[in-house]
């Protein structure tokens, strides 16, 4: 390859993954698994440049925090929310240059992981997409006799300064994104809703956890304001807004969306009861240990009682601290005993139906409505086994 004067050209600097994401975009639609992989990609850029930054810094802070930071984030996850990002841009018509749809679910990766490493400070969980959780892997940095402090409270500490910068990050993506976008104003409205609703759902769950209580009403607002909304609704309707999607388009994916995410959410508690830990990446029973409010036990302690299943009850009920082993496993035999487990995943079958109706609203092309009913599908199962002594 030659110049104008026959000379050599220079040849410029590689294209960056968000230029060969753009370039490999074409005309065609991507299938909601290849924008996924896009999405990735962005995410893989904004990783580097961070840590890039972060060594210019400090290279104690780029070793220790950062480094632990974009590893977690590229371990893995379901991607779920960049997916239903997606989905929502492609039923409002989405069309063109796609890589604001892909940045802004590539923020949203990086608020997921904010909120699964303040989670698991707040819930003193010991694992995590399959390896320890963050504030455990900082602890064992300095071993009991090797720090002149707890090694516990430095993990906590040190685990809070890292989901502080993974939010930090996904705010800063996430603007940028704005600021570039016709629809920006928009875009950044219904990201500050995203937030501030995580946050509440937290609240509500830690403040549930603290006056024991145990209400359905209570179990469904904590599990719409902390999955529902954040896991799918807001995911869709931040993406459709790229689309400048009209307000009968928004209600139909907001709609949609809310049915999906409480599907979800219930599948992820029976899944925490129940499920195996090589598949969920978490310890199973984790919730009943610490006898987290989820409407899976909500559930079984309203059936416990109206059928005067006073051992149920009394196994269920709040109060007593973390539960021994032996205890769990008699909320698990409670839980299918009250008929709890069957009742959930009803109301899983009808959420899910309800979501695919809602969506057929959007007008979204058959093609679309079929990779956003698979997407819930995924989301909302498989069903865990129960052993034959838990039936």
């Amino acid at each position: 390859m030659t110049g104008k004067e026959g000379r050599p050209a220079t040849p410029g600097p590689a294209p960056g993954p968000e230029e060969a994401v753009r370039d490999g975009l074409g005309e065609a639609p991507l299938t909601v698994g290849q924008a996924v992989r896009s999405a990735e990609a962005v995410l893989d850029d904004v990783l580097d440049a961070g840590l890039r930054r972060a060594r210019q810094t400090d290279p104690v802070y780029a070793r220790d925090v950062v480094c632990r930071v974009t590893a977690f984030a590229r371990r893995g996850g379901k991607r779920l929310r960049t997916a239903f990002a997606w989905c929502g841009w492609q039923a409002a018509g989405g069309s063109g240059d796609a890589l604001p749809v892909l940045r802004t679910g590539a923020a949203l990766e990086l608020l997921q992981v904010c909120a699964l490493v303040h989670d698991d400070v707040m819930d003193g969980s010991l694992m995590r997409r399959g390896g320890p959780a963050m504030h455990v892997d900082f602890a064992r940095q300095f071993p009991a006799g090797r720090t002149t402090g707890s090694p516990d409270s430095f993990g906590r500490s040190a685990a809070v300064l890292a989901g502080d910068l993974a939010l930090a990050w996904a705010d800063d993506l996430l603007t940028e994104t704005a600021l570039g976008s016709v629809h920006g104003t928009r875009l950044y409205q219904e990201w500050r809703a995203t937030r501030g609703e995580m946050v509440a759902g937290q609240y509500r769950d830690i403040h549930a956890q603290a006056a024991g209580v145990s209400g359905l009403d209570e179990a469904v607002a904590i599990a719409t304001l902390k999955s529902a909304r954040y896991t799918v609704e807001r995911p869709l309707a931040l993406g459709a807004t790229l689309a400048g999607a009209d307000e009968h388009t928004l209600d139909a994916l907001r709609s949609a969306g809310r049915s999906a995410g409480l599907a979800f959410q219930l599948r992820d508690d029976l899944l925490g009861a129940f499920g195996d830990p090589v598949l969920t990446g978490k310890p199973a029973g984790e919730d009943l240990r610490t006898r987290k409010l989820t409407y899976l036990l909500a559930v079984a302690l309203t059936l416990a009682e109206d059928s005067g299943d006073a051992d149920a009850a009394a196994v269920l009920a709040p109060g007593g601290g973390n539960r021994s082993a032996r205890t769990v496993e008699r909320m698990r035999s409670a839980l299918v005993r009250t008929g709890a487990c069957s009742a959930v995943e009803a109301k899983i079958a009808d959420l899910v139906v309800t979501s695919l109706r809602h969506f057929a609203r959007t007008g979204a092309s058959p093609q679309v409505r079929r990779e956003f009913a698979a997407l819930v599908e995924r989301a909302a199962g498989p069903a865990p086994r129960l052993s034959e002594e838990k039936r």
